[in-house]
């Protein structure tokens, strides 16, 4: 690529980015549930992209490009913070005043809480990022045929919760 070809990119890039940032701020939020973690990971995709901006081959498929980059990025920050736990985080959270996040539809934001992680995304992405089908399957690395699977099962566990369904998703 050109010098001029990088930078037209990179505008490009700004613009997405510009344009994207709640959608990407919620998807962070989707997988560490607190603000100052969602804010790294959205960070350290952006340095990552930037790094690998002139590998993106089409920039129309920047967004499923961008996404799954932010996706694997919260997943390895989910894994290192599981590795690094060492304390009680029952009594931590005792200890230490959180502040949470709040949303507008929260029956719908604590039903989409409860889904296990491997519906909720397809979820996520697929509705609330309007992805479609492919790239959602590209992003997470699943057969499309799984991730058709994954989103109406997801979308059953949903509808259940919201109709006030007590039930326990781990076993369906």
């Amino acid at each position: 690529m050109t010098s001029r070809q990088i930078r037209k990119r990179e505008k490009a890039f700004v613009r997405f980015l510009k344009q994207y940032k709640p959608n990407l701020y919620w998807l962070a939020y989707s997988y560490m549930k607190n603000e100052q973690d969602s804010l790294d990971v959205i960070q350290d995709s952006i340095q990552k992209a930037l790094q690998s901006l002139d590998r993106l081959e089409d920039d129309e498929r920047m967004k499923a490009w961008f996404y799954q980059i932010l996706t694997r990025t919260a997943i390895d920050a989910i894994r290192k913070r599981q590795h690094s736990v060492s304390y009680d985080t029952d009594r931590l959270i005792e200890l230490v005043a959180t502040k949470e996040d709040t949303y507008p539809d929260s029956d719908l934001r604590q039903a989409l809480e409860e889904l296990p992680v491997m519906y909720r995304e397809v979820v996520i992405l697929h509705y609330f990022e309007d992805l479609i089908l492919k790239d959602v399957a590209t992003i997470l690395e699943l057969n499309l045929s799984t991730t058709k699977s994954r989103l109406y099962k997801g979308l059953t566990l949903l509808k259940m919760k919201l109709n006030g369904d007590d039930l326990d998703v781990e076993q369906t």
